[in-house]
């Protein structure tokens, strides 16, 4: 097929080139303009603009697309038999929609159609899911409310982060979109319709949503902090300070102390949490200081049992 590309990040890597290995005629890809990011507010590239660059494909930049008449003609020239979407991060505009006859192809990085929206993988860690997966779909006007074509689950293991998961996701978003294209064009993937009321959202991740309550059970405050890593991670406050969870786990203790009540034990900086459950804090970080481990930052905050975080 002949087919116009749309990624940014990291995550639509893996399908770019696995389209491209598949013999497929990648005649543009489109991609978000370089960035200021870090300290120095250097310029970086994206990921999928040095991908297609060592591929040696035809590239663009376009700030907007929804009115760029340049990027329309270009398209229309091109007459693509379908546009690829991977973690673009722009509202595919209805030209685009309607340009190539086997439509808008997008790889969404859950089972459709729970967690529609922005953040998908990192929603389905947090929720505590035990099975997610990744979907192809038609893009329509609608947030991931496209037809589905195919979908591939895989298990979810309860210490994966959302880091691992990207990973593991990306590899096997390649090889269903392969599989896509070529059901496409064979005419055996007949697509179907979503079941709505079966939907969950995925919203853009925001950095209060890294904040910790303590009045939830462990697990499910270790869920989100697998799920928002590496940002927005897992914060509250100590002393008045903010306090940062680098590294958390779940143990079988229990406590009868208020949630959010620090629990010194065997030289484990233990926090008692909703339901009587225990979190232990293995890796922190205060505001201004290093990451330390548990049993060094005991040392040196010499911190008591009793102590309060949140407050």
């Amino acid at each position: 097929m002949k087919l116009v590309f749309c990624g940014t990040p990291e995550f639509a890597v893996p399908t770019l080139k696995a389209v491209v290995a598949a013999g497929h005629e990648v005649a543009l890809v489109t991609t978000q303009p370089d960035r200021a990011a870090g300290r120095g507010m250097t310029m970086h590239a994206p990921a999928v603009k040095t991908a297609a660059l060592e591929l040696g494909l035809p590239m663009v930049q376009p700030e907007k697309i929804k009115n760029n008449l340049e990027l329309r003609a270009q398209l229309e020239g091109i007459a693509p038999d379908a546009i690829l979407i991977v973690a673009y991060g722009r509202i595919v505009p209805q030209w685009m929609l309607d340009l190539p006859p086997l439509g808008n192809v997008n790889l969404h990085g859950s089972l459709l159609p729970k967690y529609r929206g922005a953040a998908p993988i990192q929603w389905a860690v947090a929720e505590g899911e035990t099975v997610t997966g990744v979907t192809t779909m038609r893009i329509d006007a609608g947030l991931d409310t496209g037809d589905l074509l195919l979908a591939k689950a895989v298990p979810l293991a309860p210490e994966e982060t959302s880091i691992d998961l990207y990973e593991s996701l990306a590899a096997i978003g390649a090889e269903l979109m392969v599989e896509t294209l070529a059901g496409l064009a064979d005419g055996s993937i007949v697509p179907r319709g979503q079941d709505h009321a079966c939907a969950t959202l995925a919203p853009v991740l925001r950095r209060e949503d890294g904040a910790i309550d303590f009045g939830r059970e462990a697990r499910r405050i270790y869920d989100r902090w697998r799920g928002f890593q590496p940002w927005p991670g897992a914060y509250t406050t100590l002393r008045g300070k903010k306090f940062l969870v680098q590294r958390m786990r779940l143990t079988e203790e229990r406590a009868s102390e208020e949630p959010g009540t620090l629990v010194i034990r065997d030289a484990q900086l233990l926090v008692a949490c909703g339901g009587g459950s225990v979190l232990a804090l293995d890796e922190v970080q205060l505001e201004g200081k290093r990451r330390m481990d548990a049993s060094e930052f005991l040392r040196g905050y010499q911190i008591k049992t009793g102590e309060r975080l949140g407050l």
